[in-house]
């Protein structure tokens, strides 16, 4: 029965109204015109390339044996033309779902049906949970609010996220998008964001196609006049295969993403989006991407305006299609790519490629099988539900991270802390919450709403924003404290601090931001509370030693529910489990380094960047976070206490002195390989219900391999809840190919014969790794 005819069987034209636009709700997929394949067409429906039984290796082809050479090059930018003869829509390639649907590319546009989406907390934030399942989840909701809004033609299916490179200096402004310092780390959340986000491949197919992006040695925005359209990135071939490259080829081999974005910056002196090597040899060759890649936005008109890199239009097109590039961001290839056919730079079949990359994505993601597919259901119903709304909580609960707690100062107790003074610049922020690349929220709760919820608040900003640029409103704030039963500081950054082309140059909270916490602090009558706002690291350490501040948490940007998550871990709610995804370096740590040195490990005059290579102070290290209830570990079962590993040909056991020796990964039989179970028990021994993450760290031996320089790094780490007085068991199954490689100076993965140092919380177990000959 279609919705009209519902209509007619009622006389109350409430009801009627009501029914036609629940109706309204439920056909949302109609909303949008069919991008191609419209069964209604008699024209196209009967082309093979719109038969759905048909492979679809051969309805690309189709697809392209059909097309001109002019409407071949129209298809290789971001708004790709359509083609009305063959009743193919135009695409706008560009949209963006870093942490919810995004309206920053042209893609997707909020209004109407769909006046928001769920967002949730920034990526620096929910990495701090070190939760993969929560990752993956959050990314199938992300997906089905993005499926919603495609079905209601708002938005598209192909999505330009997650961002994951390292964040290796922590004043890159944009270091709020990534997982964090930690390669392994963000690998994992690459590949997990991207499976939800995608859905199960059953079939080849796509619920929508992610893209990692920036691909790559790409950290630095804006710096010192320098920045990223001009910067030759000097990486040697060790830091690009075990730190810069390590996400991505992750978010490949294990995430099946569908696209990777190549980025601004020139890579020991070549543009990214040109580099043979990088893309058609390493993305397309070595990883097997089943997928296309894109340019970053413009990048092949800045590679040749900017960098210079080519000395004509027609030779920088041809250089980054013949290079593997299959997408422009921009209309530089439309411009001049059939400038560069006629020059000779390049052949049809050269096009040919690249569009065979995208429409193969086209075609996995269903845009030419007409209205068909699993999908096709989900409406404005399916956005902003109570379900994801829940889940935007739970993330900002998981991602928060306790730095101090003196005399267990949290939680508070509403019974006890009846008037709270709720301070400073973020203290009653929405947007602040959800960093940036992010959309219009379905709805806010300010950590000032939060906190209302537990006490009666006395609100002052103290500042006019995070610049904090007067004391003009530190008196009144004082006087809010001398009142309360506790004060709440909330300060910290916004993108006026931290962004895309903004990189930050000082650690220091911005303006009087510290001298208004220290007043506060000594005027307030209760405990302290500082709460910090931020995407990268902050130098705190005056709070951190002031005994007036009690507690310090790092809320990074919260998401939507921020507030309410603020607010429930400080009274207790939520208990708080996030660990620091990167390190918290003091401010003198900058005077030591310029951003532009991508070295990662440390030399004379030079300290070393991220955990893996700075043997330096912190002011608080990677991994840390504290919690209301307390964790120790034990080892359930004995671990091996040797391993053999084996290779295909004895002389590639390589020794580089009398004692120790290698194995090069890539010669190991690692098939054949045992593994070593670590059964890891954690008690809850404290009186809170909490989750905890078990790191687990591998120590290499120091065996001589030139220019190793590893402190230790992360090899694995699990989430796990323990209940009050409970214990539980996790494994972690060590791979001697997988966890104990090191990087040696060529770029070269080899396995150090010797002894190997597993760290578990304060466990260490050894290993003796040997040949077996």
């Amino acid at each position: 029965m279609s919705c009209s005819s519902k209509a007619l069987l009622f006389d109350n034209k409430v009801v009627v109204i009501l029914v036609f636009l629940l109706c309204l709700i439920h056909s949302s997929e109609s909303l949008r015109p069919l991008f191609a394949c419209d069964p209604a067409n008699g024209l196209t429906r009967t082309l093979r390339f719109c038969r759905v039984n048909v492979p679809i290796h051969v309805r690309v082809q189709d697809v392209i044996g059909r097309l001109t050479l002019q409407e071949k090059i129209r298809l290789l930018v971001n708004n790709a033309a359509s083609v009305p003869r063959l009743g193919i829509g135009g695409y706008e390639w560009w949209s963006e779902a870093l942490h919810g649907v995004s309206d920053v590319g042209p893609g997707a546009k909020f209004g109407g049906a769909f006046p928001g989406a769920t967002s949730f907390p920034q990526v620096i934030t929910t990495a701090a949970s070190f939760n993969q399942s929560l990752w993956q989840e959050i990314g199938r909701v992300v997906s089905d609010e993005a499926r919603a809004m495609y079905n209601g033609g708002v938005a598209g299916l192909t999505y330009w996220s997650p961002n994951v490179n390292i964040l290796r200096d922590p004043r890159w402004g944009r270091g709020q998008e990534t997982p964090g310092e930690d390669p392994v780390v963000a690998g994992k959340y690459a590949a997990s964001y991207v499976r939800g986000l995608q859905g199960d491949g059953a079939g080849n197919r796509l619920k929508v196609a992610a893209c990692c992006k920036h691909y790559t040695a790409y950290d630095l925005d804006n710096w010192n006049g320098v920045d990223r359209f001009h910067f030759n990135a000097k990486v040697t071939k060790q830091d690009l295969e075990d730190t810069y490259n390590v996400p991505f080829k992750s978010c490949v081999y294990e995430g099946k993403v569908a696209s990777v974005m190549c980025s601004y910056n020139q890579v020991n002196g070549k543009p990214t989006c040109a580099d043979e090597d990088l893309l058609k040899n390493t993305i397309r060759g070595q990883w097997r991407l089943n997928g296309y890649i894109v340019s970053d936005c413009d990048s092949v008109d800045v590679f040749f305006n900017q960098q210079h890199y080519t000395a004509t239009p027609e030779e920088a097109a041809a250089a980054s299609i013949k290079a593997g590039l299959d997408l422009d961001c921009g209309p530089f290839l439309a411009i001049f790519t059939e400038g560069a056919v006629k020059k000779g730079l390049l052949t049809e079949n050269d096009i040919n490629l690249a569009l065979a990359n995208t429409i193969t994505v086209q075609m996995r993601l269903g845009m030419f099988d007409g209205n068909l597919g699993p999908y096709a259901n989900l409406g404005p119903r399916d956005v902003c539900t109570p379900a994801h709304k829940h889940l935007a909580l739970e993330a900002a609960h998981q991602g928060i991270v306790l730095l101090k707690n003196s005399g267990r100062s949290l939680p508070l107790s509403p019974r006890r802390h009846r008037t709270v003074a709720v301070i400073g610049p973020n203290s009653d922020v929405t947007e602040t919450m959800i960093g940036n690349y992010a959309g219009k929220a379905c709805a806010y709760t300010t950590p000032l709403q939060g906190i209302s919820r537990y006490a009666k608040t006395i609100h002052q900003a103290g500042c006019a924003g995070v610049a904090c640029k007067g004391n003009q409103g530190f008196g009144a704030a004082e006087a809010a404290a001398r009142q309360a039963d506790a004060t709440v500081l909330v300060m910290g950054l916004d993108q006026s601090i931290e962004a895309e082309f903004r990189d930050r140059t000082t650690l220091l909270l911005p303006g009087y931001q510290q001298d208004l916490v220290t007043r506060v602090a000594q005027a307030s009558r209760g405990p302290v509370i500082l709460v910090l706002m931020s995407g990268g690291p902050i130098d705190v350490t005056f709070a951190k030693n002031d005994p007036r501040v009690a507690a310090i948490i790092w809320a990074g940007y919260p998401g939507q529910a921020g507030g309410a998550a603020i607010a429930n871990i400080i009274f207790g709610a939520a208990n708080p489990g996030g660990k620091l995804p990167m390190t918290w370096y003091p401010q003198e740590y900058l005077t030591k380094l310029p951003m532009t040195i991508m070295a990662m490990r440390a030399s004379v005059n030079y300290p070393g960047r991220t955990y893996r290579f700075y043997k330096g102070p912190v002011v608080f290290p990677f991994g840390f976070g504290l919690s209301y209830t307390t964790f120790t570990h034990g080892l359930a079962k004995t671990p091996l206490a040797q391993l053999y590993v084996s290779s295909y040909n004895l002389n590639t056991v390589t020794t580089f002195n009398s004692s120790s020796s290698s194995i090069k990964v890539s010669h190991a039989n690692c098939g054949t390989f045992p593994k070593m179970p670590l059964h890891v028990e954690v008690s809850n021994t404290g009186e809170f219900d909490g989750s905890h993450t078990v790191f687990v760290f591998a120590e290499p031996p120091k065996n001589g391999i030139k220019g190793l320089g590893v402190n230790k790094q992360l090899v694995a780490f699990e989430k796990v809840h323990v209940p009050a007085g409970a214990k539980q068991t996790v494994r972690v199954d060590i791979d001697a190919c997988k966890h104990l490689g090191v990087v040696d100076e060529y770029g070269k993965r080899r396995i150090p014969m010797g002894e190997h140092k597993l760290h578990i919380g304060d466990l260490k177990h050894t290993v003796l790794v040997q040949p077996q000959l």
